[in-house]
């Protein structure tokens, strides 16, 4: 009868300890996957604050060789004028994103291959398409309970 009720005792203490959060790898995948399409009707839509917005305040961005943790006056700034400059034929996917959770479901990273197509206007003013195979992979992190991006670290071909 003492070791039943020291056993009950332990077991009670352990589901005390918990949470009462589980985490479940789909219903967060399927966060992930609508933050991650929803960067695509940004660009189209020229929208830079919104996409601004899914970034963390500490933000760090890894691109051609250089470390940098961009405000997020300074990402909407650059992204303005990258949207003014550019419309977007494609911004697709090449393959699904994959997409894999910390063990306590609090960070999470993509890994995307995405082809970009533009048509932009050259000095001369004549309007010239342009191609680019993009890859990257960008580490979400929650922040009360929300998905930000900590660090997006991309390459293109």
């Amino acid at each position: 009868m003492l070791r039943l009720l020291f056993f009950t005792t332990g077991v009670l203490m352990m589901l005390s300890c918990q949470s009462g959060e589980s985490f479940s790898a789909a219903k967060e995948k399927a966060e992930i996957l609508k933050l991650h399409h929803a960067q695509r009707d940004y660009h189209f839509k020229k929208d830079s604050v919104a996409f601004a917005h899914q970034l963390s305040d500490s933000f760090i961005s890894v691109n051609r060789g250089i470390i940098t943790r961009p405000s997020r006056e300074a990402t909407i700034a650059r992204y303005n004028g990258y949207f003014s400059a550019v419309e977007f034929l494609k911004w697709d996917d090449v393959t699904d994103p994959i997409i894999r959770f910390s063990n306590d479901g609090s960070m999470a990273y993509t890994i995307v291959d995405k082809i970009v197509a533009t048509t932009s206007k050259d000095t001369s003013g004549n309007l010239v398409e342009g191609r680019t195979h993009f890859a990257w992979t960008a580490i979400y992190r929650k922040h009360n309970g929300k998905w930000m991006i900590d660090c997006v670290t991309s390459t293109n071909k």
